[in-house]
């Protein structure tokens, strides 16, 4: 006669459940593992690219450096969504060229068929916010941001006008704006910003509509740079004119030519660019 427990099992039982429990269990762990390490093989975060995804890239006037381990490699630089919707777009304000009498390193989009500033912007990658100031010009104030990419790549965005409630929290916070002075303030600690996170929802002012974009590889020192003349006219803002980039190179192919298509939006500088072929 069979030995049966309380529950009306017989201990030979008990003993095949808990074989089939452990096997069962030890299937799903492996099935698990194989999915990690597919998911790694085809690019996907591993252990150490999760933990480089806090790496944090700051500007001291002269280069960058980064903290929170070691960066993830990104070859010639990520690819970046557009930030905005480029159907709306009529001209594009190239980097690395003058306009206002003024360098800027970086360029930016117009809208001239807007209707009240209504653009929407989005964080274009993976990014956190390091830095920001809000200030007033034309009456209106203004919003400038730059944000990190872990794997050495800045960007920037100013002249936002309406910002998310998120976003306007966060701005709250910083120094009362004054006309003209856009000094900026270190956010700390960085905010974690998710590519696609809407960040504003009107740019620019009531009588020009656009957002200024600005793209920089901050690992190294540009081309331009290399240059005795602009290293020497350029001296004295290296965290931003040595490190710029030509941002149209940075989105997909398709998204790029369009870009490219598109008129150059200053009038005297046109696509003359110190970073764009």
């Amino acid at each position: 006669m069979k030995k049966l427990d309380n529950n009306g099992f017989s201990l030979i039982e008990v003993v095949l459940i808990l074989v089939v429990i452990v096997m069962v269990g030890a299937l799903g762990w492996y099935s698990y593992s194989k999915k990690q390490d597919n998911k790694n093989a085809d690019g996907g975060p591993s252990n150490n690219s999760e933990k480089s995804s806090d790496v944090i890239w700051t500007g001291n006037g002269e280069g960058w450096s980064s903290t929170g381990g070691t960066a993830p490699d990104c070859g010639d630089g990520p690819e970046f969504k557009m930030p905005v919707d480029i159907s709306k777009v009529t001209s594009v304000l190239y980097p690395g060229q003058k306009r206002g009498g003024n360098y800027k390193a970086h360029g930016g989009f117009l809208f001239g068929g807007s209707k009240q500033n209504e653009v929407e912007v989005v964080a274009p990658i993976d990014s956190h916010l390091i830095k920001a100031s809000r200030y007033i010009e034309q009456g209106e104030v203004q919003y400038f941001m730059v944000f990190s990419v872990p794997c050495g790549f800045a960007y920037r965005f100013d002249h936002l006008l309406t910002l998310t409630p998120e976003f306007q929290a966060v701005m709250d916070k910083l120094p009362k704006p004054e006309v003209d002075n856009s000094r900026t303030t270190n956010i700390d600690p960085p905010i974690k910003v998710k590519a696609g996170t809407k960040i504003a929802t009107g740019v620019g002012f009531k009588t020009n509509t656009g957002v200024d974009f600005g793209v920089y590889d901050v690992r190294q020192p540009n081309e331009a740079s290399k240059r005795s003349d602009f290293a020497k006219e350029h001296a004295n803002f290296k965290e931003f004119d040595y490190y710029g980039v030509c941002f149209l190179n940075y989105f997909d192919s398709s998204t790029t030519s369009l870009l490219k298509a598109l008129p150059g939006g200053d009038q005297s500088a046109g696509k003359t660019s110190d970073y764009c072929e």
